[in-house]
């Protein structure tokens, strides 16, 4: 009976270590995966996302160091990645010049500007964002740790429902589909393209830097050169999973959260082999959602028909 007691407490802990780190983990997910759903929704993908990412992670600290606000760092870290994003969208509106080429050459970009610019500020402590205490009812410290839910996790579930709302039921979502969809259609019904794809790709780069600001701002919570760990680039695949809806965005988000939370959570039960290969479990998940997805034999359901990937 106690060895029973106690397999089902660690299954428990196990689970609540999930779930926390589900959140934790996931929220950058979230806010790349979402920028990219809308990108990706005008008919344009952006591999730069990890350089967005990381740029918004260093402007964000930096902000918040120098303002003594983090909200205003926050804010520094979307307007960075809305540059970034508006000079995807620019660049790839001229003639041969192809948006993936481009993307990885903005992730460079977006890498190497980050780290250059934020080297006199990697020893620096700047203000933290603050997280809700959702948890102060539980006597289990477990569970008290467990809800300290950062506010842009909230702000993200927000507008994952508003782009969703948005996308199926306002006139700006019916012509940023058709875009994506019917390039000719759109041209021929008097849309411009190339605005609403610029406009479409600095929201999505906007997004993406917040998602940075997350990583650098609460967790883990430092600016530093190894921050991020392919969120960016791995956000394209999550969109892929998502089928392109920012409601499926917000669960693929939590699933490769939990995925990377796997081994942190594991070895605070006390399970230390292996740690380095459940580490690992974002990119196997990353792999196998590319091998199933994307099968030459599969039609991806959902794809914005003017997306390079769909031709």
């Amino acid at each position: 009976m106690v060895e029973s007691a106690a397999a089902s407490f660690d299954y428990a802990a196990l689970a609540l270590a999930l779930f926390a780190g589900a959140i934790r983990v996931g929220t950058p997910f979230l806010f790349v995966s979402l920028g990219e759903c809308l990108t990706e929704k005008a008919g344009r993908i952006n591999l730069g996302l990890e350089g967005i990412l990381v740029c918004g992670a260093m402007t964000g600290y930096a902000g918040s160091l120098v303002s003594g606000s983090p909200w205003v760092g926050v804010l520094l870290a979307g307007l960075s990645g809305l540059a970034l994003g508006a000079l995807h969208g620019m660049v790839c509106s001229m003639r041969r010049v192809n948006d993936i080429a481009f993307g990885i050459a903005l992730m460079l970009f977006g890498i190497g500007l980050a780290f250059y610019l934020g080297k006199p500020i990697i020893q620096a402590q700047a203000p933290m964002l603050p997280a809700l205490s959702l948890g102060d009812w539980s006597a289990s410290s477990q569970v008290r740790h467990a809800l300290q839910i950062n506010g842009l996790f909230v702000v993200g579930i927000v507008l994952a429902g508003v782009l969703h709302w948005g996308l199926a039921s306002t006139r700006w979502g019916l012509v940023l589909r058709l875009v994506g969809d019917h390039a000719e259609t759109a041209r021929a019904l008097g849309y411009r393209l190339t605005p609403i794809r610029i406009a479409a790709t600095a929201a999505g780069g906007f997004s993406a830097a917040v998602g940075g600001a997350y990583l650098s701002l609460y967790y883990p919570g430092s600016w530093n050169e190894g921050l991020s760990s392919g969120q960016g680039l791995m956000a394209v695949a999550l969109v892929i999973f998502a089928r392109w809806r920012p409601l499926h965005c917000l669960m693929a988000a939590l699933i490769f959260g939990a995925a990377g939370a796997l081994g942190p959570a594991l070895q605070s039960l006390g399970i230390t082999s292996g740690y380095y290969l459940f580490n690992a479990a974002p990119y196997v998940l990353t792999l196998l959602i590319m091998v199933i997805s994307c099968r030459p034999d599969q039609t991806l359901g959902g794809a914005p028909g003017e997306l390079s990937l769909t031709r």
